[in-house]
């Protein structure tokens, strides 16, 4: 019999945390939430104020089992969770699936060290309601709104839909860039860049501080300087300083290990989750920025051991959003002075960066001076301007330097500047009048997107992740590379006297792990746009937070907060109901073939989007065509459309079959012998050859082989095969696990029948409204 049972999570932070508690304490884990709402639209009563009905997971039933006949031979029952709402909810449901009393001992830290849980020990308290409410609320409302909507969507636009209240704001986003994107008319203007020559070899770089609108003009500012002579006219240096960043949020650390590390939004809270169980940092879910008094003096003792006592400042920092909880702490090392804290590479990686900028929080501003040179051109009264800079004190440079989005301008910092003097005459060595583009605004990274929705106020630390997830996994977003495309810009070089035109080629519009909307994503927004517009208004999303706010401080009664919303929402669901088929959302007119005359749509169909030619007759069915991936049903034009309708293409024979290349709904692929082999990414369908399309076929034919271990006679739907993830037994339409030990090679037709037969039933996928 325990004395203490401690109930967390996590198993990884059950055994951190039973190393720290004494002989007296059995750490135990949850696995998670052990209790949800049951699939369905009956889980919620909307007619007794909103009551959820909550059921056991199918998959945790014997973890209950085992804690409820812990806790019943235990003295003493910890509530370990999390120090969030998820968290709190947990012990909730914890305390209502074991049967615990309301007085059951709650117990919260944000870093799992042996001071923090003894401290916790000390200082229980019990389940906090008003958190409760909080997340209560928040999964009832997202649960009415998913099952109201997507039934609306599968009647009105197209079956397999779903919407959900924060998704769809997050849709919303990335639609309404692309479609920026799209209008944005590219405008160029000519940039002025002189390089002069001076003792020893050096080199100063010098630009005109604006840019001239046509080539004429920039031409025109050449001629001028021909026989102009140079010299500069003023010298300026100024000092400056730069502020370290706060110590990093939930939001900041995704996007700043985005922009370091490369990780997606998702990589860092699991890497981050594996530090913080590892007892390495403090907790990950945090909107504040605040440190203790404990964790300062502990970054200024590691500053001063490190750098000495003049790279030291203290600094609090106070975070801009008003539903901040300011007693949490922003995320940071439990020890300052641990540098190693992992094997693991990423693990290791993610833990600098959050050592490195919590410590440069609290250090000293760097000194800077910049210098600023102006020089004259005799021919002209405009002016050149060359600027450097030196650093005078690196204070927290020494350790950390922020990132920022901007694609131009991170990394660029001036150097420093040759020696100079006023009235020095400068020997030019070459003007260059270069041709620049204006760009689009950039699309979104998963970082970028989460800094967006949380400057709008929508979601909290702990939605970011699921709700990326859910859009990229429900096809709305797709994040992927893009290669850039060719143009051509010019460029005029004064050199020696004499002025040289030429035309010079440049790459644009690469994009790198970028969020793109699918067809499917801006046809959901556009009809939420046209009949739920106030769900995803940024204004009213970010006014639902706070109300969960409210509910979270005992400010506000959750159902009542429901009810407010729900009953307008289910107003508009009613009257959409009975409105028609959205068809305009679905379909749209391209313009008419060439030589049939036939009208050309593009339209939404059961396998995705694709271009039909005329309407058919019950002789002859219309012509299809499937989109490619890239291509939008808004913007993809007659021409492009045509080219789909170029395949499939006949490219000759291999060994007396025909192969022929076309494009499916999973995209390109090359028929040969009645067998498909799909395009790879670099291969375009409208240029591939032959040879190409033979060693596609002979690839996949290799592949194959080594894919059979073995086959029997007895059933040849039955083979044992080499997949992704090691060997396994295909049954018919089951894929079956080899036991452990066990050979591939030795497997016996009576084994896989005995396998199969304890296998479970696969289950049938279904689409629904779950956020």
């Amino acid at each position: 019999m325990s004395k203490n049972l401690v109930i967390v999570e996590s198993p990884a932070k059950a055994k951190t945390i039973e190393g720290y508690l004494g002989a007296d304490f059995v750490v135990k884990s949850s696995y998670g939430h052990v209790r949800d709402l049951p699939k369905g639209n009956n889980s919620i009563d909307v007619e007794n104020g909103y009551a959820p009905t909550y059921e056991i997971s199918a998959d945790k039933k014997a973890v209950v089992a085992e804690l409820k006949k812990l806790a019943k031979s235990s003295d003493e029952v910890w509530l370990a969770t999390d120090d969030d709402r998820e968290g709190e909810a947990i012990s909730w449901h914890l305390m209502e699936a074991l049967d615990l009393k309301s007085t059951t001992k709650r117990i919260v830290f944000r870093e799992i060290t042996k001071t923090a849980i003894n401290k916790a020990i000390q200082n229980p308290r019990t389940v906090d309601f008003d958190l409760v409410n909080a997340q209560q609320a928040r999964r009832v409302l997202d649960r009415l709104v998913g099952f109201e909507l997507s039934p609306i969507l599968w009647g009105k636009v197209s079956k397999g839909l779903s919407a959900g209240r924060v998704q769809s704001v997050a849709v919303r986003l990335i639609v309404e860039r692309e479609r920026e994107i799209i209008a944005h008319k590219s405008k160029s203007t000519f940039k002025i860049v002189a390089q002069f020559l001076l003792e020893g070899g050096k080199i100063l770089q010098a630009e005109l501080p604006k840019n001239f609108e046509t080539e004429q003009d920039g031409m025109s500012f050449l001629e001028k300087c021909k026989a102009a002579s140079f010299s500069i006219k003023n010298l300026e240096t100024k000092p400056f300083k730069k502020s370290p960043a706060a110590p990093f949020t939930t939001s900041t650390l995704q996007q700043e290990a985005s922009r370091k590390l490369s990780f997606s939004v998702l990589q860092t809270m699991t890497v981050a989750q594996r530090l913080y169980e590892a007892g390495k940092i403090s907790y990950m879910r945090t909107d504040s920025t605040n440190l203790s008094t404990e964790a300062v003096e502990k970054a200024v003792a590691e500053i001063e051991n490190q750098y000495g006592s003049q790279f030291v400042q203290t600094r609090v920092y106070k975070t801009k959003n008003d539903s901040a909880q300011e007693a949490h702490e922003a995320i940071r090392p439990t020890d300052f002075s641990t540098i190693k804290a992992s094997e693991d590479r990423n693990e290791q990686r993610l833990y600098d960066l959050i050592r490195k900028r919590a410590m440069a929080s609290q250090m000293a501003d760097a000194q800077l001076e910049r210098t600023t040179a102006t020089i004259g051109i005799s021919t002209t009264p405009e002016l050149l301007i060359a600027q450097g800079e030196v650093i005078k004190f690196e204070g927290f440079l020494k350790v950390y330097l922020e990132s920022t989005d901007n694609e131009e301008e991170d990394g660029e910092s001036a150097g420093m500047l040759p020696p100079l003097k006023i009235g020095q005459n400068l020997d030019l060595s070459q003007m260059v009048a270069s041709e620049r583009f204006t760009r689009p605004p950039a699309r979104y990274t998963e970082a970028s997107l989460v800094k967006i929705l949380e400057e709008l106020g929508i979601g909290r630390p702990s939605t970011y992740v699921p709700t990326i997830s859910t859009i990229i996994k429900r096809d709305y977003v797709v994040k992927e590379d893009r290669e850039g495309k060719q143009r051509n810009y010019r460029e005029m070089v004064l050199k020696k006297g004499e002025i040289s035109s030429k035309i010079n080629q440049e790459t644009f519009g690469t994009e790198k792990s970028k969020l793109f909307p699918t067809n499917t994503g801006i046809v959901v927004n556009d009809f939420l746009m046209k009949h739920f517009s106030d769900i995803i208004d940024y204004s009213f999303t970010a006014n639902v937070e706070k109300e969960f706010d409210e509910i979270a401080i005992g400010k506000m009664q959750w159902q009542s907060m429901i009810d407010d919303f729900y009953k307008p929402f289910h107003k508009t669901v009613v009257e959409t109901k009975s409105a028609e088929r959205d068809n305009e959302a679905t379909q749209r007119e391209i313009g008419i073939h060439p030589t049939t005359g036939e009208t050309i749509i593009v339209r939404k169909g059961k396998f995705g989007f694709f271009a039909q030619i005329g309407e058919g007759t019950e002789e002859v069915k219309p012509k299809y065509a499937s989109l490619k991936s890239d291509q939008l049903m808004e913007t993809v034009t007659l021409e492009q459309v045509l080219d789909l309708f170029k395949l499939p293409r006949t490219l000759g024979e291999f060994e007396g079959e025909e192969i022929t290349v076309a494009a499916g709904r999973f995209g390109p692929y090359v028929k040969h012998d009645s067998k498909f082999v799909s395009l790879a990414k670099t291969d375009d369908p409208m240029s591939i050859d032959l040879e190409r399309a033979i060693e596609l076929i002979t690839n996949k034919r290799t592949v194959e082989a080594n894919k059979l271990i073995k086959e029997f006679a007895e059933n040849p739907e039955c083979k044992v095969l080499n997949g992704q993830y090691g060997p396994y037994v295909s049954f018919g339409k089951k894929n079956l696990k080899i036991p452990k030990g066990t050979e591939p090679a030795d497997i016996t037709y009576e084994m896989c029948v005995a396998w199969e037969a304890t296998a479970p039933e696969k289950k049938p996928f279904k689409r629904g409204g779950k956020k």
